[in-house]
């Protein structure tokens, strides 16, 4: 066994390493193969190269598409929206988002037609040379705005989602206030920049009912493309056939999109009767995919002398974009979450997501939460400086701890303390310390401010409500004649090390070594479904089904019911295939709730989440008067996840979201016109390099979960959600400068300092 050695006074002692990352040496290698990498052979032999013709405007009747002088355009293969098969509808939550725009355009860059050529650099001066004539109409570009009677494109008032929850009675909690603190809190939209842009490939194999159209490409649900691909193909499930491709990265990026660039692929695929592949270059994939939504939250809040709690009013306004997407769903994690990990007997929280005429806005790490919680932390600071008392103080006597409720009435339980896990962030991170040694520096320092700040945050584990029930997702496990036994599940490996856990999860439930596990390729005519790669459910959800569809396995392979593992079972699995030459054997698990979890869908009220990680962190900080520039010196995050199955993963996952949130909170803002994205490049949108990361101490926290798989709970989103908010808090200990909306670049800092 591989190990370090521990030295104290009185022994030497062997501590295992973690199980090393299986997909590791490929990628720092160079080695694996993106879609852009693989050679035109094979399936892809006589690969024609896509790409799309895209609105120049935000809004507006299409009166014509001129295809440029100067090509032969009988060597190009064109698809406009006649060319759909069935329903010119991207299948998701509602249908409301073409697959090609239909005559009318709601946002710049929106999809209009689709062009193949087998020579790449001519399609790129043909499709540059395609004209699109729109006749404009009255945008809706600014969602703070109630819209003209001209600019209405959905209902009476352009409203995609409204949603509410309510607690007790606010009014009279606000009668009988000490103080009503409130404000008025804003974030700006967020790119995904995953290293991998989007790409799709396509082609037709036969297939016994008829041909089939497979797309591989780099996505999060294989399943929510073959959902899409049906609808507007139609075609039933054995003539589409869904297979990821090596992905590298998604961030909530890639669960919806890949759904429109897969079908764009299959329809130039099945015109051309050749592979297609198209592949977007970053300037385009930045312009016209999916974003963040930007916020505004607003609260209103009751609070005794101490600073308790005693009513908080919360209404949340979410830029939904120009189709509905996944705004709905992201709004009910939002609302969920606006109240914070905090305890109050009167909650009023009002939600709703509006139509504007901009790229549709979707899923983004955090699905929600992050804005939402952004305006709770800042607003818990700002209540503290209100009554004169420490942001630390406030905090302690309002978290929640078990027996108490959350704004939809859930009991908390499951044994974390809240407040060791925020004293624990204050002894690691050294805040009295550097708290103090900031206020002593500010003092000699006549251009540079120093601070400290901190967020408590949480975040619910798995779908929201009833959605896991609603899934219901299925894994199964193989036993292959050699006695190994392979993961079957539509979970896919993004970067975030889903093959790994899911082999050390199906080794450890098995007792067998991880080299005796594979885990299959999603591939919808191989795996069920088990659901997305989304809302931090993969080793949680997926892996407790893993776990169980072992049980299963080992179950019908064990004597008077007493279940194999080990030796035993891959005997057992051998001898099976010894008996049944060229059968399969299969264990498997269907997704069931735990016990005492019930949600009201309709009034939102009960267990929103089977369980909730939690969090702490403190962000120190220095502020030059001079530019305004922000630089974060030290971070620290404490993560209650559970069990933490792979610690150099899970931590790496912790530090990857601070930075992405280091970058939401201060340099990556957007520069709109006119509706379109100006600053679509890596040049002029500014993420955080080497240079921008602090140290980033990471300590977990473990508390296993029962219902998780391997005891975990899921790390992927809740190191998003606190570090803005700290940072912001840091800035106004430092400053004094009550900044209240993100990113918070110097343009904007500098008038409020």
């Amino acid at each position: 066994m591989m190990g370090v050695l521990v030295r104290n006074c009185f022994s030497i002692r062997i501590k295992p390493l973690p199980m090393q990352r299986l997909e590791g040496l490929s990628k720092l290698s160079g080695a694996e193969r993106y879609l852009d990498d693989e050679p035109l052979e094979g399936s892809l032999k006589g690969c024609l190269w896509g790409m799309t013709v895209r609105s120049p405007i935000s809004r507006g009747t299409i009166k014509r598409i001129v295809y440029g002088a100067g090509f032969d355009w009988s060597t190009f293969v064109v698809v406009e929206p006649g060319d759909i098969p069935g329903p010119n509808e991207t299948y998701l939550i509602e249908n409301d988002q073409p697959v090609l725009a239909p005559g009318y355009v709601r946002h710049m860059h929106e999809a209009v037609a689709l062009v193949a050529h087998e020579d790449r650099n001519l399609l790129r001066r043909a499709v540059a040379s395609v004209r699109v004539e729109v006749e404009a109409e009255p945008p809706v570009l600014d969602f703070r705005v109630a819209p003209h009677a001209d600019q209405i494109q959905r209902g009476s008032d352009n409203l995609i989602k409204k949603l509410r929850i309510k607690k007790g009675d606010i009014h009279a909690a606000f009668a009988n206030a000490f103080k009503i603190v409130e404000g008025e809190y804003e974030t700006g939209a967020q790119e995904h920049v995953y290293i991998e842009n989007n790409a799709m490939s396509a082609w037709i194999e036969n297939g016994a009912n008829g041909d089939v159209v497979v797309v591989r490409g780099s996505m999060q649900c294989p399943y929510y493309v073959l959902n899409a691909l049906k609808h507007a193909l139609k075609r039933d499930e054995t003539r589409v056939r869904v297979i990821q491709a090596p992905t590298g990265g998604g961030f909530g990026g890639k669960e919806d999109y890949p759904s429109t660039i897969a079908l764009h692929a299959a329809l130039l695929a099945m015109k051309a009767r050749r592979p297609v592949k198209i592949i977007y270059d970053r300037s385009e994939d930045m312009a016209a995919t999916t974003k963040r939504h930007p916020s505004l939250v607003r609260h209103k809040t009751a609070v005794d002398k101490n600073g308790k709690l005693l009513a908080q009013q919360i209404e949340v306004i979410l830029d939904g974009g120009a189709y509905v997407t996944l705004s709905p769903v992201v709004l009910s994690r939002g609302i969920i979450h606006a109240a914070g990990p905090y305890t109050c007997e009167n909650v009023l929280i009002e939600g709703k997501a509006v139509l504007t005429n901009s790229v549709p806005y979707g899923a983004f790490r955090g699905f929600g939460a992050p804005q939402t919680i952004f305006a709770c932390e800042r607003h818990m600071d700002r209540i503290a400086h209100a009554l004169g008392l420490d942001p630390i103080e406030v905090r302690r006597i309002n978290l929640l701890k078990d027996g108490q409720t959350t704004s939809t009435q859930q009991t908390i339980s499951g044994g974390t303390d809240r407040h060791a896990l925020l004293n624990e962030t204050l002894r690691v991170s050294e805040y009295d310390k550097h708290k103090h040694e900031s206020e002593a520096f500010n003092k000699t320092h006549p251009y540079l401010r120093r601070g400290i700040g901190i967020a408590t945050v949480l975040h619910g584990a798995g779908f929201t409500g009833n959605g896991e029930v609603y899934l219901n997702s299925k894994v199964d496990v193989g036993a292959n004649p050699d006695g190994k036994i392979e993961v079957l599940a539509a979970s896919t490996e993004m970067g975030q090390g889903t093959n790994t856990v899911f082999t050390k999860i199906a080794a450890d439930a098995a007792g067998y070594d991880t080299a005796d596990v594979l885990v299959c390729v999603p591939d919808t005519f191989r795996v069920p479904n088990s659901g997305p790669t989304v809302a931090s459910r993969t080793v949680m959800v997926v892996g407790k089904l893993v776990e169980r569809a072992i049980d299963d396995l080992a179950v019908q392979l064990g004597q008077n019911g007493k279940p194999l593992r080990g030796p035993s079972l891959k005997k057992a699995i051998t001898a099976w295939h010894a008996k049944n030459p060229g059968k399969e054997l299969k264990g498997r698990a269907t997704y069931t709730p735990p016990p005492n979890v019930k949600f009201d869908d309709k009034h939102y009220v009960g267990d929103a989440y089977a369980t909730f990680a939690w969090g702490a962190c403190v962000a120190h900080v220095e502020v030059d008067l001079r530019t305004a520039a922000v630089r974060v010196l030290d971070f620290t995050a404490m993560q209650d996840i559970g069990k933490v199955i792979n610690p150099v993963l899970a931590k790496g996952q912790v530090q990857g979201g601070v930075v992405q949130a280091i970058g939401w909170a201060l340099t990556e803002e957007f520069k709109f016109k006119d509706g379109g994205m100006l600053n679509n490049t890596l040049t002029n949108y500014i993420i955080p390099t080497s240079d921008d990361v602090p140290p980033i101490r990471v300590v977990f926290h473990e508390n296993p979960y029962p219902f998780g798989g391997g005891g975990a709970k899921g790390v992927g989103e809740l190191p998003m959600d606190g570090p803005a908010p700290a940072i912001l808090n840091a800035v106004a200990h430092a400053t004094g400068a009550d900044a209240r909306a993100i990113p918070l670049t110097p343009e904007h800092l500098l008038p409020l300092l």
